[in-house]
């Protein structure tokens, strides 16, 4: 479409627009042709609201830009930035405020999709009965794994408010009856009888010693199964290099938002160790994604 095309569309002023386009061009997210058309590029492709617009959306709002402006808070004492920005922690914030929650799972839900779909078709699930998703949001990345395997049922552990949101999504995706919906706080307790717990970006929220106590709840559930556990995160090079600025970059996100972390292989091993398991092995996953296996010892 041409600026002018998309202005109408748009009910904005198209001379304006056209600034903001050609900025787009120096991006590499539009492209425009001998016809002063304008096209998505495989980078502005990804930032459709279907695919990352949605956390892009997010990371770009008011209430994170918010938090970013206390950096230095965090910096000087380890504290979360967002605290002082909003006068509570985030998880406390989504509960009072449902448009902002709504916005979360959107991001969670467009970040997830594409790390949903390695995790199902690139993780062997034969043989497994019950996979419990921990801390998984509105079902995403369940939602996925049982469209995929259909002998295995499932089980949504959340918050009471975020899993009942999930509710009608995991009814739309046509595996609503396969999964168990329960509701409650990974630090009391877990749902048992799961063969494979699941925890896809929940341990990069919290520190060490909330890690810990996460694994060992997951851990302690899947006794009776001697269940494993797969843990989907980002993870840093041992050394740091310009091919690892989506994960620091994330890192430092964490720190400002959640006082969490990214961490290397070899931190993940002492988690594990810490919690009564052993790290078997990682696989790959999408948009610098792994999945990281570990088996009760």
């Amino acid at each position: 479409m041409t600026a002018g095309e998309l202005a109408a569309e748009t009910a904005v002023h198209e001379q304006s627009l056209l600034r903001l386009l050609r900025m787009f061009v120096g991006l590499d997210i539009v492209e425009e042709d001998g016809d002063d058309r304008f096209q998505l590029t495989p980078l502005g492709e990804e930032l459709r609201l279907d695919r990352l617009g949605g956390l892009a959306r997010l990371l770009d709002g008011a209430l994170h830009w918010a938090a970013w402006q206390h950096l230095d808070h965090s910096i000087k004492t380890g504290e979360r930035a967002f605290d002082v920005a909003h006068g509570m922690r985030d998880w406390q914030y989504y509960t009072s405020h449902p448009a902002e929650a709504g916005m979360f799972d959107v991001a969670m839900r467009s970040f997830t999709g594409p790390v949903a779909e390695a995790v199902a078709t690139g993780y062997d699930f034969s043989g497994v009965g019950r996979v419990a998703d921990i801390g998984g949001g509105d079902g995403t990345l369940l939602s996925a794994i049982l469209r995929h395997h259909s002998s295995v049922h499932g089980i949504l552990f959340d918050r009471p408010d975020v899993v009942e949101r999930a509710r009608p999504k995991l009814e739309a995706a046509g595996v609503g009856d396969r999964v168990d919906l329960a509701g409650g706080s990974f630090f009391d307790e877990v749902p048992s009888g799961a063969d494979v717990y699941l925890l896809k970006s929940i341990l990069h929220d919290w520190d060490d010693t909330e890690s810990i106590e996460i694994l060992q709840r997951c851990r302690a559930a899947g006794d009776a199964t001697r269940a494993r556990v797969l843990v989907v995160e980002r993870v840093l090079s041992d050394r740091i290099g310009p091919d690892d600025l989506d994960t620091v970059l994330s890192d430092l996100n964490m720190m400002v938002n959640v006082s969490g972390r990214e961490r290397t292989r070899g931190e993940f091993a002492y988690l594990f160790e810490r919690a009564g398991l052993r790290l078997e092995r990682t696989y790959p996953a999408a948009v610098q994604h792994q999945i990281i296996e570990g088996l009760p010892v």
